[in-house]
């Protein structure tokens, strides 16, 4: 038995019998006003994070969201999205897309704005998606790319690449890991399936994105997410697994390299009233600026003494250098 079919077997089961305890989210369950989430919603949430952002979803976007789980992120896309179609849940696993169609009956009876037909479910592989090229404004996994394996996730990626716009956004939450893994938990399919021994370095993560050609990578939040300990896993260290949640834009790859927000700022505090480096970077005086990776370190390298550059904080809000 492959990994991936490990996997299917194990989300079909939860499809059938919710389990609760199958994921730890790290992201509070957003409530907008007049948005009500069925319990049954949020016992399948099977997510580590989430992929709802407000900055991402106006003017009616087309939306995509691969591993459907319970639906609740689909309903709440919905929210932003509210017309026939303006959602589209994919998922390999039938048990899942049966599941979510009962849970937006529950949902219509909860939320008088909603209707089952704003959501498109359809049946598909991650690796060959059932969308056309170049038609989705806003893709999203959350705690689903973290399974795969290098090059299906290269696959994955390519995919959602191929199917955004240009300037489209993919919104991903997944676990990360920076610590090593031994080749018992890597090649353990159950727990490869559950989202754990498939973790990756941040670093890694972000490559993965720029090489299938993402342009501005966006690290919006990282959080501490799980345990892998000595007793319960075959590891003769504690590891330890964050959840991140990542926004990669397909726009132009830069001449000089990706933008990468990771949460650092610039502050200039000299005499003048503003720095400007004669590149698109004007630093007014005493007003933080957020900056790329990239901008931050061209900044640094001009050893100014009153320019500073904050450590990254891996929670990035917006706007900035780029």
């Amino acid at each position: 038995m492959s990994y991936l079919n490990a996997t299917n077997d194990l989300y079909k089961n939860a499809a059938l019998t919710p389990d609760v305890g199958l994921c730890c989210t790290t992201t509070p369950i957003w409530k907008f006003p007049g948005l009500e989430i069925p319990m049954i919603m949020q016992e399948m949430n099977y997510g580590c994070g989430s992929t709802i952002s407000a900055q991402d979803l106006i003017n009616n976007p087309k939306i995509l969201y691969v591993g459907v789980g319970g639906g609740m992120e689909l309903l709440q896309f919905s929210y932003f999205s509210r017309q026939n179609g303006g959602v589209i849940g994919v998922d390999v696993v039938d048990e899942m897309l049966v599941a979510s169609r009962k849970n937006f009956k529950i949902a219509e009876e909860q939320n008088d704005w909603f209707k089952s037909e704003f959501v498109t479910l359809k049946k598909g592989d991650a690796l060959n998606l059932p969308i056309e090229d170049e038609s989705i404004d806003v893709a999203a996994q959350n705690c689903l790319f973290n399974i795969f394996k290098t090059e299906d996730l290269k696959k994955a990626l390519q995919e959602m690449y191929r199917v955004l716009k240009p300037n489209g956004r993919l919104v991903m939450s997944d676990p990360t890991c920076e610590q090593e893994m031994n080749e018992t938990l890597r090649n353990d399919d159950h727990l490869r399936a559950l989202c754990l021994s498939g973790s990756i370095p941040i670093k890694d993560y972000i490559k993965a994105l720029t090489d299938v050609g993402f342009g501005t990578i966006e690290i919006r939040g990282r959080r501490p997410y799980r345990i892998l300990d000595t007793e319960n896993y075959p590891t003769d260290e504690l590891i330890y697994i964050e959840s991140i949640e990542v926004c990669a834009i397909k726009d132009p790859m830069p001449a000089d390299g990706p933008c990468v927000f990771t949460g650092k700022a610039a502050i200039y505090f000299g005499k003048e009233d503003c720095f400007d480096d004669k590149k698109g970077h004007v630093l007014m005086k005493n007003q933080p600026l957020a900056v790329c990776d990239k901008t931050a370190n061209a900044l640094a390298s001009l050893n100014r003494s009153d320019i500073f550059i904050s450590e990254s904080t891996f929670h990035y809000n917006g706007g900035g250098c780029c």
